[in-house]
């Protein structure tokens, strides 16, 4: 776990830092790199959502995860979670969520093979370089998320400790199902998740991205059982 608890405090420094720097911005800029922060957000997840090569699997991930998402309404959980905390450190014009923030920033430092492969990495053979690598990454990340989304960035700490502290703790039951074929196509659905972050942060949609999320874990079922079929 040593890996992940170090990922964990990167993200915490980093977000830390961030909204410090986030104080000397002038709001005008603020909002610009606002914007710009939305174009790269599409950029990353365009980028990754190459990675699939059975869009079959993309499409059946997406419909049944919307459905679960949809049915435990996790977006309103969440935001109901978030209201009290919003009240405090949120904005006061409320340009910027907690929820926003955490959302975006809980999908970009999880969605990938790095966090898969790396966190396996860790639980298997107690190699964490990958997930250092990563860390270096999320640091950078995350001083440049928290100076415009806040502190949803520093609370994504939590969803990445569980998320990723989980893989490591469960490699050896799911290693054999985590090939390289599901691995894509997990990160596929996610980088398409990601996307539509970036329309949400360059303000062309509103969508509830998060319950969109379990679809992000259906390529592991799929991919195996559309392989046999088709």
């Amino acid at each position: 776990m040593l890996g992940v608890i170090v990922n964990v405090i990167v993200i915490i420094l980093g977000s830390g830092i961030g909204m410090v720097l986030k104080k000397g911005i002038p709001e005008r800029i603020s909002e610009t790199m606002m914007k710009g922060l939305g174009l790269c957000t599409l950029y990353i997840g365009w980028s990754g959502a190459l990675k699939g090569s059975n869009t079959l699997v993309l499409i059946i991930s997406m419909a049944i995860g919307i459905v679960i998402g949809e049915g435990l309404d996790l977006d309103a959980r969440l935001n109901r979670f978030a209201k009290k905390l919003e009240q405090r450190f949120s904005k006061q014009d409320g340009s910027i969520s907690i929820a926003e923030g955490f959302i975006a920033a809980s999908l970009l430092f999880c969605v990938g093979a790095m966090t898969v492969v790396g966190s396996l990495q860790a639980g298997l053979s107690g190699n964490y370089e990958m997930l250092y690598t990563k860390s270096v990454l999320d640091f950078i990340s995350s001083m440049i998320f928290a100076s415009t989304l806040g502190i949803g960035v520093m609370l994504s700490a939590v969803f990445v400790l569980l998320f990723q502290g989980s893989i490591v703790l469960l490699a050896q039951v799911v290693a054999p199902f985590l090939t390289d074929g599901v691995v894509a196509e997990m990160t596929c659905v996610g980088s398409v998740l990601i996307f539509a972050l970036g329309l949400n942060i360059v303000g062309i949609t509103k969508l509830k991205v998060l319950n969109f999320l379990p679809a992000m874990f259906f390529p592991i079922l799929l991919t195996p059982l559309l392989a046999q079929i088709i």
